[in-house]
């Protein structure tokens, strides 16, 4: 009987792959989740297509004719590469060799790349991934044409056509050089401080209520309260003094070292610079607001299932690590300073 390809029926090689892994007729109707009697009868519609008994059965089980052991492997080969254009790609990070662009500004940058890397190296060694400014005009058309995975930052309520999920929450502190000795930080002391602070955009570059709207997408653009601060000192005789304000935080450091500045900053950074530069930080003699740092990405029906993959297992590892979670407020020091490197 001449054999076809245009009329052969695919699940019959489904079934004569089974059998030839499993050796069984019963355990592979198990695997393709078929009776045995119609595995017996796939078997005998495909033998007499193939004019071969393909297999034979003895005490040892369904042993595979000559030519049967010739037609496995393409046909195995074959099923794969079906699958693989049907079905939907995942995100393996075991296996993955896959290349992921975030956006991320310099504070986020410092707080989530280490632990994340840490994460990669141990569970998807092979991932490598491209970090871009996040304060770019162009951010939400870069994220709508796939060219970045993730955003990470600050934002006000995003498009529906962007999934979020929560990263960490901070609030704002003050920091000042090692050297210097505040003592007890009350509002009165505070508006004698010139202050640095970090903004990346002001009302020149479209900036409202200290957010830069583009494409529907609003990110934050000064990286302190600035409300908050502004209310706070209302009612003194010296209106805040911000003597340096500053594009990123990089600098930061450098200009208090020595010098009679004091920088209002988020709670983690100050963490991470009083352990890398030895500052001293200070409790703020008002509340702020809470802030949430959040990834944005495309929606998952519009993202690649790589992306989409990528984002939920990064995302889930830096929450269960714990990374940045600065809510607790440490007890003050004699001097009104605090220790923040112990803060879990």
């Amino acid at each position: 009987m001449s054999v076809s390809f245009k009329t052969l029926d695919l699940n019959l090689l489904k079934v004569f792959d089974a059998v030839m892994e499993e050796r069984s007729v019963l355990r592979a109707s198990q695997k393709v989740a078929l009776s045995q009697s119609a595995v017996s009868h796939s078997l005998a519609r495909l033998r007499e297509m193939l004019e071969d008994e393909l297999f034979v059965r003895t005490a040892a089980g369904m042993q595979p004719t000559a030519r049967a052991l010739t037609m496995a492997p393409q046909i195995r080969e074959a099923l794969r590469a079906l699958e693989a254009a049907v079905e939907l790609p995942t995100f393996v990070p075991a296996t993955s060799t896959r290349q992921f662009t975030l956006a991320a500004n310099d504070f986020t940058t410092m707080m989530l790349a280490s632990p994340l890397l840490k994460i990669l190296v141990r569970e998807a060694p092979a991932v490598d991934i491209t970090i871009k400014p996040v304060t770019r005009i162009d951010l939400a058309e870069q994220i709508d044409l796939g060219r970045i995975d993730v955003a990470i930052g600050v934002f006000s309520v995003p498009p529906s056509r962007f999934r979020t999920s929560l990263l960490f929450e901070y609030d704002d502190v003050l920091i000042v050089g090692g050297k210097r000795k505040l003592g007890r930080l009350d509002k009165a002391k505070l508006a004698r401080q010139p202050l640095v602070v970090v903004s990346f955009g002001g009302e020149q570059e479209g900036a409202i209520d200290g957010f830069i709207s583009e494409r529907g997408l609003a990110r934050r653009s000064e990286m302190y309260d600035r409300a908050a601060l502004e209310r706070a000192l209302s009612a003194s005789d010296h209106p805040p003094r911000i003597a340096v304000s500053l594009p990123h935080f990089l600098a930061l450091p450098a200009l208090l070292v020595d010098s009679e500045l004091a920088a209002i900053v988020p709670r983690p950074l100050a963490r991470a610079l009083e352990q890398t530069h030895g500052t001293t930080t200070y409790e703020l003699p008002y509340p702020t607001t809470p802030v949430e740092v959040r990834r944005y990405g495309t929606n998952v029906s519009r993202a690649s299932h790589h992306t989409n993959g990528f984002t939920k297992f990064s995302g889930a590892r830096l929450r269960s690590s714990g990374v940045a979670d600065s809510r607790q407020r440490p007890s003050l020091g004699q001097n009104g300073s605090m220790s923040l490197s112990s803060c879990k």
